[in-house]
C-alpha cells in the first residue's frame, strides 16, 4: 500500500473514532451537541454573579476573561482525562484489529477538541454581546490552540500508559486537575495572590496558553516572544516525551491484563 493511501486510511480510521466518541458522549442527551455551547455560557453567568464584583476594579470585562480561561481550560481537561482509560476500554479491539495504538488515545483527544470547536460558537457570541471589539491579534488564538493541543496530547499519551499499570492513576489526576485548575488564574487576576504564588503560576503551562489567549483577545496586544516561546515549548516537550514514553511501552501494554 503507498503511503499516501495508507495515510488516507488513518486518517479515516481517526474520524471515524472521533466520531465515535462524539456520539457516545451526547447518546442520552437531549439537547446534545448543544450542551457544549450552553455549559460554558452557563458557568460564565454563575461565577460572574460570585466574582465579577470582587475583581470588577482589577479585571474588566470579567466574563470574558473567565470565559477565555475556562474555554482553555475545558480543551486541556477534557482531552486528558478522557484520554486516561482509553486503552484499557479499547484492549479488545487493539488485539483484534492492526492499527496503532496512540489512534485510540488520539481519538479521545481530538474530540475534546471538537467539542471545543462548538464552545467557541458560544465564546464568538459572548464577545458581540459584551462589544469586544475584533483585532487582528484574536487570529493568533489557532496558535495557541495547536500548542495547547500537542500539550494535551503529550499528556495523554502518559496518562493512558501509566493507567494500564496503576489503575489509581484515574482518580490521583482528578485530584490533581482541581489542583492544577485553581492554580490557572482563571477565574482571578494573577496579581491578586502572593508574590511567590505568582512565580508559581507563571511556571504553570496552562496559565501560559490561558493567558496568551487573553492577550490577544482582551488586551488586543501582540504576546511578546516569551509567551510564544513557553506554548511552543511547553507543547513540543510534552509532545515529545509523551511519544516517548507511549512508544516505550507499547508492547507491554498489551501484556497486562
Amino acid at each position: 500500500m503507498k503511503k499516501s493511501e495508507s495515510l488516507k486510511q488513518y486518517f479515516f480510521v481517526l474520524r471515524q473514532l472521533v466520531s465515535r466518541e462524539l456520539k457516545r458522549k451526547y447518546a442520552r442527551s437531549y439537547l446534545g451537541i448543544l450542551w457544549s455551547v450552553l455549559n460554558p455560557m452557563l458557568s460564565m453567568a454563575v461565577l460572574s454573579m460570585i466574582f465579577s464584583t470582587m475583581f470588577k476594579k482589577s479585571i474588566q470585562n470579567f466574563p470574558i476573561y473567565y470565559l477565555t480561561g475556562l474555554i482553555i481550560w475545558q480543551l486541556f481537561s477534557t482531552a486528558t482525562s478522557t484520554s486516561i482509560t482509553t486503552l484499557v476500554d479499547n484492549r479488545q479491539l487493539l488485539l483484534k484489529v492492526k492499527l496503532s495504538k496512540e489512534t485510540f488515545v488520539l481519538a479521545r483527544v481530538f474530540t475534546a477538541v471538537a467539542n471545543f470547536g462548538y464552545t467557541f460558537i458560544a465564546y464568538i457570541i459572548m464577545l458581540f454581546v459584551f462589544k469586544i471589539k475584533f483585532n487582528p491579534y484574536m487570529l493568533l488564538l489557532p496558535i495557541d490552540v495547536i500548542f495547547l493541543t500537542l500539550f494535551s496530547i503529550g499528556m495523554a499519551y502518559i496518562l493512558s500508559t501509566c493507567y494500564v499499570f496503576f489503575a489509581d492513576i484515574n482518580h490521583l489526576y482528578s485530584v490533581v486537575l482541581t489542583l492544577w485548575m485553581y492554580m490557572s488564574a482563571i477565574f482571578y487576576p494573577i496579581d491578586s495572590v502572593p508574590v511567590s504564588m505568582q512565580l508559581i503560576i507563571g511556571y504553570n503551562p496552562m496559565f501560559s496558553y490561558i493567558n496568551f489567549a487573553r492577550d490577544c483577545v482582551l488586551n488586543a496586544k501582540l504576546p511578546d516572544a516569551t509567551d510564544f516561546t513557553q506554548i511552543a515549548a511547553w507543547g513540543i516537550v510534552s509532545f515529545a516525551i509523551g511519544t516517548y514514553v507511549f512508544k516505550k511501552n507499547e508492547n507491554k501494554v498489551m501484556q497486562v491484563s
